[in-house]
């Protein structure tokens, strides 16, 4: 029997699945009521501290009392549960290989939320088919029913996985931080999602800034530019200030806002979770806690 610990090659398993139900018919059986805010938080550079952001937005989201599901989208890569030093026994690539029901892979965070762990150092993952790709989007659909909210960190950049999450997303957070080359990359995936995939609402954190202002003037420069040449509609979400509290937690595999509540970063990760809180949801259709029709069109093959 194969060591949990050791990956499953999920295109070869794949072959062996049964067939799979598609997901309009599986919509048609839930027929539920939607309740879960789905938001996807991404980026055009690496490096900007976005899954950082993901588990202290979903802590301090659990301090505000909702029940909070983070989704490690990051498929190839994933470092969620390294960042909080968790150890999952399983992943995601024993969900698509058959070897696990989703719910069974999902582990405890910090506070009361749940982790959904994505495997590391698996290049099958990074290449899934739309099918496979759907069918993570139909168990998740059943996963989060009881959720008020599911986190997706998804990967940086604009590769088929990232803007596969990012539109199936009710809500999309990208996160910037104070440099040329991450202010660029971001604009990238904006043009992206908005030319290829009809996306015409993002919301923007800046990340990693000295002050206030400095927030406000990264939105302001990438304002300038896409009111210009994207015509979307951008919301300025706040910023997080340079803390050297992160720092520490990110050695002691901690979330700031459990082990340093108190700090400055850990307060702009509050006020972000109650702006996120105090937003009107996204309507979409009932049945679903996704957007499916762009997801349904061919272009994520």
């Amino acid at each position: 029997m194969m060591n949990p610990s050791q990956a499953p090659n999920v295109i070869d398993l794949m072959q062996h699945r049964g067939p799979r139900k598609s997901p309009m018919n599986q919509k048609a059986k839930t027929s539920r009521k939607k309740n879960t805010r789905v938001i996807a938080i991404t980026s055009g550079k690496g490096g900007v501290g976005k899954t950082n952001i993901v588990a202290n937005l979903g802590f301090s989201l659990t301090r505000l009392g909702k029940k909070v599901l983070i989704f490690d989208a990051d498929l190839g890569l994933g470092n969620l549960d390294v960042m909080l030093g968790i150890a999952p026994r399983f992943n995601l690539s024993h969900v698509i290989s058959g070897e696990k029901e989703i719910g069974e892979i999902l582990i405890d965070g910090p506070g009361s939320m749940q982790i959904l762990p994505a495997a590391s150092g698996i290049q099958e993952l990074t290449r899934l088919t739309a099918e496979q790709k759907r069918q993570v989007l139909i168990d998740l659909d059943r996963l989060i029913e009881p959720m008020d909210v599911l986190l997706i960190d998804t990967a940086a950049g604009i590769s088929s996985n990232v803007l596969y999450f990012n539109v199936a997303a009710q809500e999309i957070l990208v996160v910037v931080c104070p440099e040329p080359a991450s202010i660029t990359d971001a604009y990238a995936l904006m043009k992206v999602l908005s030319l290829n995939h009809a996306q015409k609402k993002f919301c923007l954190l800046v990340n990693q800034v000295q002050s206030a202002e400095e927030g406000h003037d990264v939105f302001r420069q990438l304002s300038m530019v896409t009111d210009k040449f994207l015509h979307i509609s951008m919301e300025y979400m706040g910023y997080v200030l340079s803390d050297k509290n992160l720092t520490r937690s990110v050695r002691r595999q901690r979330v700031t806002s459990e082990l340093f509540p108190q700090t400055e970063a850990s307060q702009c990760f509050a006020a972000l979770a109650r702006k996120i809180y105090n937003r009107s949801p996204v309507q979409i259709a009932e049945g679903s806690n996704f957007f499916w029709q762009e997801l349904l069109n061919g272009k994520f093959e």
